[in-house]
C-alpha cells in the first residue's frame, strides 16, 4: 500500500534543508502549482523548480507542520512558514492541499495568510 502522504513529507524536508535535488522528484513532471483557489503559479516541474530555486536562497526558509490530513488521494498541510521578507523575517500561515498520483505530488494548492 502506497503512503499516500510520503511524497508530501519528503518534499517538506527538502524545502526545510533548501534542497532543490530533493525537492524535485516528489513532484509529476505535468504538475501544476494554484494559489488557492484558482490562480495558476506555475505549470509543470521546470516552473515549479524555477519558482522554489528563488525561495531556498532565503536564509530563514523552514516550514513547520501543524496539521496533516489524508483523505484518499488528498493531502492537506496547516503549517507555519518561516521567510525572508524584504521588510525582513516573518511568519506565514499556509494551508497546502496536494493531490497525489502515482507517487507524485500533480497538483498543489497554496493558501496564506501573513501573521503580523
Amino acid at each position: 500500500m502506497l503512503d499516500i502522504a510520503l511524497p508530501v513529507q519528503k518534499q517538506l524536508e527538502a524545502y526545510n534543508a533548501r534542497d532543490i535535488d530533493a525537492f524535485m522528484p516528489w513532484w509529476a513532471d505535468d504538475c501544476h502549482y494554484y494559489a488557492f483557489p484558482c490562480t495558476l503559479l506555475a505549470k509543470g516541474a521546470a516552473e515549479i523548480r524555477e519558482r522554489h530555486v528563488e525561495r531556498f536562497r532565503e536564509p530563514d526558509l523552514h516550514g513547520r507542520l501543524l496539521t496533516r490530513i489524508v483523505v484518499d488521494n488528498v493531502v492537506i498541510d496547516h503549517e507555519t512558514v518561516t521567510r525572508t521578507f524584504p521588510e525582513g523575517k516573518g511568519e506565514i500561515d499556509v494551508v497546502c492541499f496536494y493531490e497525489i498520483e502515482n507517487g507524485k505530488i500533480a497538483r498543489a494548492w497554496l493558501g496564506e495568510r501573513r501573521i503580523f
